[in-house]
């Protein structure tokens, strides 16, 4: 398996369990007002991450490239920002906002990464 999608499983793990977390202190406190953070987290995390390593599994010329670690450290940046911001403004701290947007178009921009890696040719992705 590439490393490229080792990487993105470990990580996609990690996020899968952030989100279950806040799912957790949801259930327990029965306060629910965070849950747009839980299901990011799950989606753009967990799901997200784990279906993008299994294509650089499933593509392993793509997954040699520069092209593939920038887009794992570009997508995972903006996770990474989006989902602690989400949580701290969805607990009503309107601040975090810009930085739900900041990290949502960080992430914008590792989708669009990953979509010019899947349409590219070989050679392209390859040499990136």
């Amino acid at each position: 398996m590439p490393k490229i999608s080792k990487l993105f499983f470990k990580t996609a793990i990690l996020f899968l369990l952030v989100g279950i977390a806040i799912g957790l202190k949801m259930s327990i406190s029965g306060v629910h007002n965070v849950t747009g953070a839980h299901a990011h987290a799950n989606l753009l995390g967990w799901v997200t991450m784990a279906i993008m390593g299994a294509y650089y599994a499933l593509a392993p010329a793509k997954a040699e490239g520069r092209l593939a670690i920038v887009q794992y450290g570009v997508y995972t940046l903006g996770v990474l920002i989006m989902i602690p911001a989400l949580y701290m403004l969805l607990l009503g701290n309107p601040q975090y906002e810009p930085l739900v947007a900041g990290g949502s178009l960080i992430t914008f921009a590792g989708v669009i990464l990953f979509a010019f890696i899947i349409f590219s040719g070989e050679r392209q992705a390859a040499k990136a």
